[in-house]
């Protein structure tokens, strides 16, 4: 038998993180305690992290369902039903608790990855914050190797922000360094269109979610017309079912999608959206959700077995100040697994 116990804890962010829905100095999360009822020391964390203010599951309640989950498996219910299907970040949580009790290690997946074998490419991540801050964080990527960034945008002024990106284009080619924006739908559906053609004289890659999701007509034809590659992010959360998904993807028509697994349906519904976008010639890559490196660790584990093509978002973990000491390393523009799998998880187990 199994006892599921979730774990309220809060991180710290060693530096205040800027978004376009404000600023993080700590992030609440809750860590999926299993555990074996007759043998303790057998065990598996995972980690439940809903963003404020974005995630489906967000909701008053959080705490209340969490313990009906903890209910239903003391009795025997099913690990994984349909009561998660609007829950993402527990899906996600509960997932990886199970993968970690069943491996008794957190190598969860045996893929390139965890054998040591490859480092993912990354992204570097550009946080929003003043003109000369952002300058500062770009020179200090560019200078440790990454040959991939991605600039949060839509919090400054836009001038302001494409004089950033031009000091990137006069410095490096498209050759030597792919520039990815993120507007978290900023921009007005009105002046979308006019904003991705001058972005786009500067050859990026791609722009997440220009405008605020949900603007199902808009977005369509913007995807139809853009010059400049469109990536949906926020655009997808709350497609909790197959026929949502495949729905969303054939009516509005992305060029890529960007898929976070607290926010997408953990694991299996990052899977099902992974099948379809390959389906429909959509690019696709994952990124991590300002979660500690418990979630960080299967997010990239499950990302490796997807065998990536494009550099992924899984920087964020290393964030926080309190965070748990995990095999992960970032070297240059990867990120690699070490190893090392004696990881202490006291601070989990103490609480719970």
């Amino acid at each position: 038998m199994y006892s599921l116990n979730f774990i309220p804890y809060t991180l710290h962010f060693k530096k205040p993180a800027g978004t376009s829905r404000g600023v993080y100095t700590t992030r609440k999360v809750w860590y999926a305690l299993l555990t074996d009822q007759e043998n303790p020391e057998h065990f598996g964390v995972g980690e439940c992290a809903p963003l404020p203010n974005l995630s489906c599951d967000d909701v008053p309640g959080y705490d209340a369902f969490l313990a009906e989950q903890s209910k239903r498996i003391a009795d025997g219910g099913r690990f994984f039903d349909k009561s998660l299907t609007d829950f993402p970040s527990v899906m996600f949580g509960m997932e990886t608790a199970f993968l970690h009790y069943n491996a008794g290690s957190v190598c969860l997946f045996d893929n390139h990855f965890t054998r040591q074998n490859v480092g993912i490419p990354i992204n570097g991540l550009i946080w929003m914050s003043s003109k000369e801050d952002m300058l500062e964080q770009i020179k200090r990527k560019l200078s440790a190797g990454f040959k991939c960034i991605k600039l949060k945008i839509g919090a400054i002024d836009f001038d302001e922000e494409l004089s950033l990106i031009k000091y990137i284009r006069q410095e490096y080619s498209p050759a030597d360094i792919e520039i990815r924006v993120d507007a978290n739908g900023a921009f007005s559906a009105d002046t979308a269109l006019e904003k991705l053609k001058r972005l786009s004289d500067f050859s990026l890659h791609s722009i997440e979610q220009p405008i605020r999701a949900g603007q199902w007509e808009q977005m369509a034809a913007l995807c139809a017309e853009t010059p400049l590659p469109i990536a949906f992010d926020e655009e997808l959360i709350g497609a909790n079912t197959l026929d949502e998904r495949i729905k969303l993807l054939d009516s509005l028509k992305p060029q890529y999608i960007v898929l976070k697994p607290s926010l997408h349906g953990g694991m299996r519904g990052s899977q099902e959206w992974i099948d379809e976008a390959r389906k429909r010639q959509i690019g696709w890559w994952i990124t991590s959700a300002l979660e500690s490196n418990v979630g960080l660790n299967a997010i990239a584990q499950f990302c490796a077995a997807q065998n990536p093509q494009m550099p992924q978002g899984l920087g964020t973990g290393m964030l926080f100040t309190d965070n748990i000491d995990f095999p992960l390393e970032i070297r240059k523009d990867k990120l690699w697994f070490t190893g090392k799998t004696d990881v202490d998880f006291s601070k989990v187990i103490d609480n719970g």
